[in-house]
């Protein structure tokens, strides 16, 4: 017998369908989940596992004890001939994990099994020009999107379930030498981002866009004299026109925020490194040149600079200023303050009162450094003025050798700091450079530097150093020594441990307190990528991106030519303690 039902019952069952929860829109991360981040164990939403980026985990279950035992769990390919490079963090949602990967590519895998579930390919121009290789450092979520930057200066939203394009917004003119190669950071409902290509005279910027629009909230260039934006409308000058570049200087001044930030909900500041001067020629632009090479604090709501530290004034040798200011409590002097550190490519670890950017303290964290002598009261650098560059005459100036490189004694790799143990773990190297300027006019798209060099290692038996860094005195701890530099992030955890990787493809793992070298794993290719745990199933994962590449082998002089063997890659993997 046949059944016939009314067309409004149908209308009800399909109406109760569609409206049930299994397919309604995925809503995804939110502003509180976001600052929760550092806390959570069971995903990572952020660049640094926390808006701070401290990089630690409360996590216990793999620890200093059980360590030994760690497996992989998965590898997960990348693919293509397009494997230079991979210096992302993944972020961990919903049983996907996300990574990006060398040429602007954005993968999403299924973090119990490996498999891939989509992939974004950027279309990139042909004029292109990322200044130090062809990197991607991470991503960002909120609600269903999952947002990157690429090569050619654009910023992408996608569907964090599909990977569909949401909206993809121009940061900047590629063709003028701009690109952006950091994780874009999200404060309150914002996208924050930086940009790059301080190496062509273009000039820095800390921007905010709406994250469902993409449309831009305020801008706030890096360089006194420019302009900054609000909602549209001109937001008052950086600092004063001429104040510390001379002439039309500041039109091409440089100062990339080419790494990203941190935020701190404690003090309401977004805390920026600022990159060189630009042309590092420094004898073409007298004065402090406010404000590259220097960590700035800047106002989320409208981008209005706070306060600023500049760590290197006037830079001659390209140290930037861009490596994070990391946020910490603890007592100095006695008193419980609310800290920030940096350990910077000049050579120096920085602690400041991160309220006011008041300077506490500067301390040689790498074993040779050349181009002063140490920091004053006020927070001055005490310069060995015959180890700045000549100026160059019809060809080229002076030469002289410095240390560190310009490379840095830490680079672009983010240091972690242990609740725990209270130190910092700072990836550092121990380099020098023979360095002298040269003769340089401004051209839109060309490279801007004036200044040549050759790198070298200080040592015959090591370049990369791994250094825990107590904040309260300076001193380091302990130190574990590498043959190659080092140029991968660190984690660390509540286990007692400290992760980091190498160029020559391992995945290590230290005792926190005492730098004893615990496990390691090959990869198969260079760890130049930042590694993060979560828990997940009642397990608790480690997971770090493998691929050589990145500054090193492409201006790394002799340095270059003793790893030019490793082999390149590209490949997330993943690693458990066994069930049993």
């Amino acid at each position: 017998m046949k059944k016939f039902f009314h067309s409004s019952t149908i209308l009800v069952g399909l109406s109760a369908f569609i409206a049930s929860p299994l397919l309604a829109a995925p809503e995804g991360p939110t502003d509180a989940d976001i600052a929760n981040d550092a806390k959570s164990t069971g995903d990572v939403l952020t660049n640094g596992m926390g808006l701070q980026a401290q990089r630690f985990s409360p996590l216990t279950t793999i620890n200093a004890t059980n360590v030994e035992k760690l497996v992989p769990a998965f590898a997960s390919s990348l693919g293509g001939e397009k494997q230079r490079g991979q210096e992302s963090q993944p972020l961990v949602y919903d049983g996907t994990i996300y990574v990006t990967g060398s040429y602007s590519r954005l993968f999403a895998f299924d973090a119990r099994t490996g498999e891939e579930k989509w992939e974004y390919t950027a279309r990139l121009p042909d004029g292109i020009m990322p200044c130090c290789d062809v990197v991607n450092r991470g991503a960002a979520i909120y609600g269903d999107k999952i947002i990157f930057g690429t090569l050619d200066a654009r910023l992408v939203a996608l569907n964090r379930i599909t990977g569909k394009v949401i909206w993809n917004k121009k940061i900047a003119d590629y063709a003028a030498g701009f690109s952006f190669t950091a994780a874009p950071m999200i404060v309150n409902g914002k996208v924050i981002t930086g940009n790059s290509g301080g190496e062509f005279g273009i000039v820095g910027a800390v921007e905010a866009r709406d994250v469902n629009t993409g449309e831009l909230i305020w801008s706030r260039p890096t360089i006194e004299g420019n302009m900054g934006t609000l909602n549209g409308k001109d937001n008052g000058v950086t600092g004063k026109v001429n104040s510390s570049w001379p002439g039309d200087t500041w039109k091409t001044g440089g100062g990339a925020t080419w790494l990203g930030g941190t935020y701190d909900p404690e003090t309401n500041l977004i805390y920026m490194g600022t990159g060189n001067p630009a042309p590092w020629n420094s004898h073409l632009r007298p004065g402090d040149n406010l404000y590259t090479s220097s960590t700035l604090a800047l106002d989320p709501d409208t981008g209005v600079i706070k306060w600023h530290y500049q760590t290197t004034p006037h830079d001659g040798w390209d140290f930037d200023g861009v490596n994070e200011l990391i946020p910490f409590n603890a007592k100095w002097k006695g008193k419980e303050m609310k800290l920030g550190a940096k350990a910077d490519r000049n050579g120096f670890f920085f602690v400041l009162d991160r309220t006011n950017g008041k300077f506490l303290s500067a301390t040689p964290f790498v074993s040779k450094i050349t181009w002063a002598t140490g920091y004053n009261s006020k927070g001055r650098p005490i310069y060995v003025d015959a180890n700045r560059p000549g100026p160059p005459t019809t060809e080229k100036g002076t030469s002289v050798f410095s240390a560190p490189a310009f490379l840095g004694a830490k680079n672009w790799m983010p240091m972690a700091y242990s609740q725990q143990t209270g130190l910092f773990y700072v990836p550092a190297n121990e380099w020098g450079m023979d360095i002298w300027n040269e003769p340089v006019a401004y051209k839109k798209g060309a490279a801007y530097m004036g200044a040549g060099f050759t790198i070298k290692p200080l040592y015959p038996d090591y370049i990369g150093a791994l250094r825990a860094v107590d904040p309260a005195t300076g001193k380091i701890v302990w130190e574990y020594k590498n043959k190659a530099p080092l140029w991968g992030g660190v984690l660390t955890t509540a286990g007692n441990l400290v992760f980091t990787g190498t160029p020559e493809g391992y995945l290590k793992a230290f005792d926190a307190k005492t730098g004893k070298e615990l496990w390691k794993f090959n990869t198969g290719s260079g760890v130049v990528g930042s590694p993060i745990t979560w828990d997940q199933d009642g397990e608790q994962y480690i997971a770090v991106m493998s691929g050589w590449g990145g500054a090193v082998p492409l201006w790394g002089g002799e340095v270059a030519k003793a790893v030019q063997h490793i082999n390149q890659g590209g490949a997330l993997w993943v690693f458990k303690l066994p069930k049993n």
